[in-house]
């Protein structure tokens, strides 16, 4: 396929938006008119889940391919670098012919590194030239930190902020692009991550209207319950549990506030791409890196490997008469991950992936519903993991030797922890061997004599250290939200 031939290829990600978190997917307390758009003329992955459910892994992940356990990158550790040692998906494109653009939050290490990109614009590059001219006001004004969860409102109109800056900049792209060449646009919006600071227009939206109520389990009822381990991120970033029920229902406002100011702004985007003719040659990827825990089993933030956390939502839309646009609106239920992104990106431009690349093409899972089924697993800091098959999810911390089991057909919330009841202990066992297995092969150090090395479980008192992020904007940083 030649360079002029090859279609155009949209990558959008929000950063800290749950799977459960666009109307058109059966949540009516939430306005999404483009998401929903793309659910109608895309392919939705209904199960889909990051391994390691924090920033950089989750990006490096979307960059190599690489789950985030065979990258050795299971938190946000800047001394690991896997897009040093692995072909990156803008390194492979741009070799192609592709003219490459990364607009928004990469969260990269070094910030600057570019990875195969020609041509990045990051957070940090927005609040340059928002800092030399303040004559709208200065963003994120209000103080509250990167990390905290109370609700507060812009201190720039909507126009300033952040948000808006990634849509326009990503159509200043189009707009200015070598129309020669294909292109490759990935952006990237680093909001719904706190702080939760919607314009003031979107809160209006949302305020006095009624939310969805967080989920309680049959191991979750009260706090002192929860195995420590899967607290100790609430505890760090946020102190959620801090919240009353009433504010816990504003912080959520606040946070749709934020997803629903990303949905219309983009709205400008797929406005101009229709003008410019581009929809009917550009293919749009929609994820996400990671959820929010909302307040569900009385726990914030993120890392753990629970349904708020680490299933997040996952579109892939064909351009306009594009045959794979006969599956427009259907629901795959097959699993997916983020490492799925980067070789359908190379399946869609025919570029051939590299051998270090662990995902398949979305594309083939979507049409063929007797594929058989994947186990995925995941890895938060050596401390966290989790195995999903097709039914069930085994969760595991070494901390305590703690474990939880939920038949997901069954039970989609997560409300029943089964593996404490005799008759699914051979399904716990089953599982943990499989996690052993697993680890066995990227960090045989976490293992001895064929299971985990235990670590102390400590309590919930042991995790009361809390870090809001705090970040000003003169700070070079590209996680700024």
């Amino acid at each position: 396929m030649s360079a002029q031939d090859r279609p155009n290829i949209l990558l959008i990600t929000t950063d800290q938006q749950r799977f459960d978190t666009i109307n058109a997917l059966g949540n009516p307390f939430i306005y999404t008119p483009h998401f929903n758009w793309l659910t109608d003329v895309g392919v939705t992955f209904t199960n889909c889940y990051a391994d390691c459910p924090i920033c950089m892994p989750s990006r490096a992940t979307i960059m190599t391919g690489r789950h985030g356990y065979d990258n050795h990158l299971v938190e946000n550790d800047t001394s690991v670098m896997p897009m040093r040692e692995n072909a990156t998906l803008p390194g492979l494109l741009t070799r192609a012919g592709y003219q490459t653009r990364a607009q928004g939050k990469m969260h990269f290490e070094p910030m600057r590194a570019n990875y195969g990109f020609e041509h990045m614009e990051l957070p940090m590059d927005y609040y340059r030239a928002r800092n030399r001219n303040t004559a709208a006001g200065r963003p994120k004004a209000h103080g509250v930190g990167e990390n905290e969860v109370e609700p507060v409102i812009s201190t720039v109109p909507e126009e300033e902020s952040e948000i808006f800056w990634t849509v326009e900049r990503s159509i200043d792209f189009l707009e200015t692009r070598d129309e020669t060449r294909p292109f490759f646009l990935w952006t990237s919006f680093a909001k719904p991550h706190c702080p939760f600071d919607p314009s003031l227009n979107y809160w209006q939206l949302y305020q006095n209207r009624p939310m969805p109520q967080p989920i309680k389990g049959d191991w979750s009822e009260h706090l002192k319950d929860i195995p420590p381990r899967l607290a100790q991120s609430m505890y760090i970033l946020s102190q959620q549990q801090r919240l009353s029920p009433s504010q816990r229902e504003d912080s959520q406002r606040a946070y749709y506030a934020c997803i629903t100011q990303i949905d219309y702004t983009l709205g400008l985007l797929f406005a101009r791409m229709r003008e410019m003719g581009l929809l009917d040659n550009t293919w749009i990827l929609f994820t996400s890196d990671h959820g929010d825990m909302m307040g569900d089993h009385g726990l914030g933030a993120k890392s753990v490997h629970l349904e708020g956390s680490a299933h997040v939502p996952l579109i892939v839309c064909p351009p306009a008469g594009h045959a794979f646009a006969a599956h427009s609106g259907e629901r795959c239920a097959h699993l997916a991950d983020l490492a799925d992104i980067m070789p359908t990106v190379l399946g869609i431009a025919g570029v051939e992936q590299p051998e270090s690349v662990q995902g398949m093409d979305l594309r083939a899972l979507a049409q063929d519903a007797q594929m058989p089924e994947r186990t995925l697993y995941g890895d938060t800091a050596h401390e966290l993991f989790m195995v999903r098959d097709a039914r069930y999810k085994y969760i595991y911390t070494p901390c305590g030797g703690r474990s939880l089991l939920f038949d997901l057909q069954q039970d989609p919330h997560e409300t029943h922890d089964l593996s404490a009841q005799a008759a699914y202990a051979p399904r716990r066992a089953a599982m943990h061997a499989q996690l052993v297995d697993k680890v066995a092969a990227y960090a045989p150090d976490l293992l001895r004599e064929g299971d985990f090395i235990r670590k102390p479980e400590g309590s919930h008192a042991d995790h009361l250290q809390r870090w809001p992020g705090f970040h000003s904007t003169v700070f070079p940083t590209d996680v700024l939200h």
